[in-house]
């Protein structure tokens, strides 16, 4: 019995030692569970995660990837751009260049032009042809014979027109024109002539004077009697009803008008021609300068004569005067009368190789003069 009692408390503290330890157990088995869920959470986490690095990686790899071709694209554009600026650099260049040169043509071509005009301007005044014929009453006494015999002949006329040699005489310059040839020449021999004033004396040059080509030319002039002009017609009718209106205008005597022969109508420019049957109609319509037509409504148009002319004869001539020279060089120490006075007195005297003189004219500084000569003689 001492035994029993002596093992049960032995018994009962291992039943609950076993009791605390399967508790135990039981708690680490849960502990454990609890860590393996966790861990495998974490496994869960970890592989999302490298899921996500490998994702972003890639991501990042391409977004990589593109940067370095935005980058190569943008030193491409930018090696093209400079290519690009270069060119147009050059092409500034030339063409800047290029205007340079068109400039300087330009300027070349602008004094070239210049010199023309100035030529063709000195050409202009040497050979133009200027002629200024005062009016002149002329009457009409009587008519012969044969001219009465055929009035269809138009009025004839003549006129002889002769340019006057001329000389532009410029400042510091003389012109004298001795009675004889001989003195002339003589004073053309000497290079200078000392001309004495009250004060001083002066040294001119004689020169031989080259006049401007000058022309001579008749006109011949024939002027219809039995056709007149028409002009400033207004288009309002087709050109044959035109024409039947104009010959019933020009018909009526009341008018001025005469029987009409043919009537010519332009509608292009406006403009006719009528032939009179009998002459003297077309020369009294042609002094009136305007005549009223029927056409839509009464207007007024312009007429005169028809003529026909001819140059005959033509001639040109140039050349230098036998006894006029040029003075040149004379400086303003005296008045313009006072100083022409002395140039007189010293080319008068036989001492100084002068003689007569028939005429003289100078021209002091800052004035020119068109010198005209009657005659090619002088």
């Amino acid at each position: 019995m001492a035994e029993i009692y002596s093992n049960r408390p032995i018994e009962d503290k291992m039943d609950g030692g076993l009791e605390e330890e399967g508790s135990q157990m039981e708690e680490a088995k849960k502990e454990l569970e609890t860590w393996k869920t966790k861990a495998e959470k974490a496994d869960d986490v970890k592989a999302r995660l490298i899921l996500e690095k490998l994702e972003e990686d890639e991501a990042k790899t391409k977004a990589q990837q593109e940067m370095f071709a935005c980058v190569k694209k943008q030193e491409d554009c930018q090696k093209e751009f400079s290519q690009s600026m270069n060119a147009v650099q050059d092409e500034i260049q030339k063409l800047g260049k290029h205007k340079a040169d068109l400039q300087d043509k330009l300027w070349r071509c602008q004094d070239e032009l210049e010199a023309k005009r100035a030529k063709s301007i000195k050409l202009k005044q040497k050979f133009k042809i200027y002629a200024q014929i005062p009016d002149t009453e002329v009457k009409f006494s009587a008519q012969n014979k044969e001219e009465r015999e055929d009035d269809n002949q138009p009025i004839r006329g003549v006129f002889a027109i002769s340019q006057r040699p001329t000389v532009l005489l410029q400042n510091g310059q003389a012109l004298v024109t001795f009675e004889e040839e001989k003195v002339a020449s003589q004073i053309l021999k000497t290079a200078k002539c000392s001309v004495s004033c009250d004060s001083c004396s002066l040294e001119v040059k004689p020169k031989r004077i080259t006049m401007d080509p000058a022309v001579k030319f008749e006109v011949h002039l024939d002027v219809s009697r039995k056709e007149l002009k028409v002009s400033k017609i207004p288009s309002s009718m087709p050109e044959e009803r035109m024409k039947d209106r104009l010959e019933m205008s020009f018909s009526r005597p009341s008018r001025g008008g005469g029987e009409v022969e043919r009537v010519e109508y332009d509608e292009n420019t406006g403009t006719g021609q009528i032939t009179f049957l009998h002459p003297g109609v077309a020369e009294s319509l042609a002094l009136r300068g305007r005549y009223r037509v029927d056409l839509e409504n009464e207007v007024n148009v312009e007429v005169g004569p028809i003529y026909k002319y001819h140059l005959r004869k033509f001639q040109t001539f140039c050349g230098s005067p036998k006894r006029t020279i040029l003075l040149d060089d004379i400086e303003d120490v005296e008045d313009e009368e006072d100083l022409q006075d002395y140039l007189e007195i010293h080319f008068q005297k036989p001492s100084n190789y002068g003689g007569e003189i028939e005429s003289i004219k100078y021209i002091s500084r800052g004035k020119t003069l068109q010198a005209y000569f009657l005659s090619e003689d002088n």
